[in-house]
């Protein structure tokens, strides 16, 4: 039994931190495009795996979902604050934590862009004034910042089951 490989939906790419010239690489004898990023089962992979892709894909597919759901959870609907945390974390949270225990160790800016996103959520799921800070929040709605979801999902995947 062969596997069948689809060289349209294939790319070649290099995993290294230094510049080199990659090799052509050729599947059934089409030549196969080579790329900065790759996508693996909803994780963009960048060549240097310094995941800033990937960052940015999420808070693309973040801010078309918020867009989508605003009326249900923004901040002149009617729905309890309960509610809409449970939205948050079930629709939005789900898509940023999905493959944490990889993307997580980036540099801190990427995680800043996440965070930023949680925080406008937030603020606006309880239509706080702009003088509240995020901290508050996050603390009176008992969600975790993005750096302790981090750690929370490491610790749980290192520890033994």
């Amino acid at each position: 039994m062969a596997i069948q490989l689809n060289e349209a939906k294939s790319v070649h790419i290099n995993f290294a931190n230094k510049r080199f010239e990659h090799t052509p690489v050729a599947i059934n004898n089409q030549k196969v495009p080579y790329a900065n990023t790759a996508k693996y089962l909803g994780t963009t992979l960048d060549a240097k795996l310094r995941w800033k892709a990937h960052v940015k894909k999420k808070r693309e597919t973040l801010d078309l979902r918020y867009k989508k759901m605003y009326w249900l959870i923004g901040r002149n609907s009617s729905l309890s604050q309960h509610n809409k945390l449970l939205l948050y974390k079930q629709i939005l949270k789900s898509i940023w934590t999905y493959g944490i225990q990889l993307w997580g160790c980036t540099k801190q800016s990427n995680i800043d862009i996440i965070q930023r996103f949680q925080n406008k959520v937030l603020r606006n799921m309880v239509n706080a004034p702009w003088y509240v800070r995020n901290n508050d929040l996050r603390r009176d709605l008992q969600v975790n910042d993005v750096s302790s979801e981090i750690q929370r999902f490491a610790q749980r995947e290192a520890s033994p089951s």
